[in-house]
């Protein structure tokens, strides 16, 4: 299903989904990066990389519209997001290193809140999304009596059921076990093979066929081959 105000992504995997021109960013008076420009095209995942403290959250924050302490340029399907906020955001999913769930509600509940606003979807399908991400049992158990590891999978389970052309997501790696690292991996490549882009950030040694690396410092996107 594709909704009336996306364009066709299939007919323009050689153009740029995203791109940035120039970016600046600064934070307690000291700059993070400058003259920071990429592009993102579709079918790729792009690792960002560099030390701690290299500002590789602060620049998906950026990109997701949550800060606005930078200049530069940043262009959706070769046109300003400036022009066309609403357009982006509604094409772009956001996961950020914290799990970003309500612990008083349970796994359903925050699924159903999360899609609210973006597209219906049956209470059928998110439970299928749970229990793809390994919650089989706990779909209705308060999100405060779940690990760690659990309240991830909960926010990781959007992602079965996103339809968002761009993903930004930072530190998803974090808190789940060999298994779910595996099966976050694949739904990458997965995601990538179908014409999304995925922006990443992690500690853990991701290394996929094809993924590019921005490593902030180094002012460009590499391909790993």
């Amino acid at each position: 299903m594709r909704s009336a105000h996306r364009p066709d992504y299939g007919a323009l995997m050689s153009e740029p989904l995203l791109q940035a021109v120039n970016l600046q960013c600064e934070r307690d008076k000291r700059i993070l990066f400058r003259e920071l420009s990429f592009s993102i095209l579709p079918g790729t995942v792009t690792r960002v990389e560099g030390p701690n403290g290299s500002g590789k959250t602060t620049l998906l924050r950026m990109l997701a519209g949550l800060n606005d302490a930078w200049t530069g340029e940043l262009n959706w399907c070769g046109s300003s997001i400036a022009n066309q906020r609403e357009v982006f955001l509604r094409n772009m999913l956001y996961l950020g290193h914290r799990p970003g769930i309500k612990p008083l509600l349970t796994p359903m509940e925050n699924l159903r809140a999360l899609m609210a606003g973006r597209r219906p979807v049956s209470d059928a399908v998110l439970r299928q999304a749970l229990q793809g991400t390994g919650l089989s049992g706990f779909e209705d158990v308060p999100c405060r009596n779940l690990s760690a590891g659990q309240q991830r999978r909960v926010a990781l389970a959007r992602l079965l059921i996103a339809d968002e052309p761009l993903w930004l997501l930072d530190e998803v790696f974090t808190a789940i076990d060999a298994d779910g690292v595996t099966a976050l991996e694949a739904l990458l490549q997965q995601r990538a093979a179908e014409g999304g882009a995925v922006l990443v950030t992690t500690h853990h040694d991701l290394a996929l066929p094809g993924m590019q690396r921005l490593t902030l410092g180094a002012g460009g996107v590499t391909d790993e081959r």
